[in-house]
């Protein structure tokens, strides 16, 4: 049996990595962001997907050959939803401060997590969020610094995709076993975006500074906060993690203060703050244990899909199989253990 003492510094480290990698991610961001003059928004978006589609088909050499059309189809689908999350995001702090940009993109899987909950409490937790979004617009109508509505757009559009790779990376893990479904997906997705930003992508190769730069941002915003992710899985329940997830607009903003320069005014931090408030209500709504609606199954519940701003849904595999848990710009395998199931079975992040 865990004891109380044992489990203390188990959830101390858990909190760590994650708090690390809501930071390596939100500074990988900062950095990528002085690549935009050089290379642009997609061009850099373009440079992080062929690298990391690189790395997972070399690494996973997925059977694709065998799939079918079904297969395809959901793959494809789930490519489009990594290339537009990540595409637009970029495109968006090419616009506007680092914390807002995210603050404005976790409406996608607030009001998703809302919907497919349809609990009262949730649809007030996204109250809450838009009301966060409208103190963001009447700070830019009121204050000098005002928001580019382009950029705020763009990042409208993130949240949006983020929403359907949410939906599509389940659906992916339904249909396609292991990680092959991902590591195909990532080629779609570079696929779909080079065409935009391929022309200024490979300005990069004739400078090995700006390669290194974007070899820096892509362990930042992708590696290390993977595999801080992952570890801290085994660490924290799934509730504990997602919460901590929900304050990653706060890191956000602070990493366009200390990297970006940009300044957050006190209207701007409330509007975060509405949005960390209203992450962490659903999450903690979509923790609470659900009343099984069918009487008459032997007091099992029906399978439900939790949603939160870090929880996305968990296909649960077949003995010995890996299940594919979706990451914010990726997804990575988690094999479930017995430790897991007894209390810890976390779900990463978009």
């Amino acid at each position: 049996m865990t004891t109380r003492t044992d489990a203390s510094p188990r959830l101390g480290g858990g909190v760590a990595l994650v708090v690390g990698s809501c930071f390596s991610l939100q500074f990988g961001a900062a950095i990528a962001t002085h690549l935009f003059p050089l290379l642009g928004a997609w061009g850099v978006t373009s440079l992080r997907m062929l690298m990391g589609a690189a790395i997972l088909l070399i690494a996973v050499r997925p059977r694709m050959l065998g799939w079918s059309w079904p297969q395809w189809r959901a793959v494809i689908l789930f490519g489009a939803a990594l290339a537009g999350m990540n595409g637009f995001f970029y495109a968006s702090i090419d616009r506007i401060p680092l914390g807002a940009a995210v603050a404005v993109e976790f409406l996608g899987p607030l009001v998703l997590a809302a919907v497919l909950s349809r609990r009262a409490v949730d649809y007030a937790m996204v109250g809450v969020a838009l009301a966060g979004m409208c103190i963001l617009g009447l700070e830019s109508f009121l204050t000098a610094d005002s928001l580019d509505p382009l950029g705020v757009l763009f990042a409208l559009i993130a949240g949006a995709f983020w929403a359907g790779y949410v939906l599509s990376s389940a659906h992916v893990g339904q249909a396609v076993p292991g990680t092959g479904g991902l590591a195909a997906a990532m080629g779609v997705a570079t696929v779909m975006v080079l065409p935009i930003g391929a022309s200024s992508a490979v300005q990069a190769f004739a400078d090995w500074r700006i390669l290194l730069l974007a070899a820096v941002t892509g362990l930042l915003a992708s590696v290390i906060p993977y595999t801080l992710e992952l570890a801290a899985l085994r660490k924290l329940p799934r509730n504990v993690f997602s919460i901590l997830l929900s304050l990653e607009p706060a890191i956000a903003a602070l990493a366009g203060w200390l990297l970006l320069s940009q300044t957050t005014g006190l209207l701007r931090w409330v509007a975060i703050a509405l949005v960390i408030v209203a992450s962490v209500g659903i999450t903690a709504s979509s923790s609470r244990p659900r009343k099984p609606r069918d009487a008459g199954a032997a007091g099992q519940e029906p399978p439900v899909v939790e949603l939160g701003t870090g929880v996305l849904p968990v296909i649960e595999p077949e003995d010995g199989e890996e299940s594919v848990l979706g990451i914010r710009t990726g997804a990575l395998p988690v094999v479930r253990s017995e430790e897991d199931d007894a209390g810890d079975a976390g779900t990463p992040r978009r």
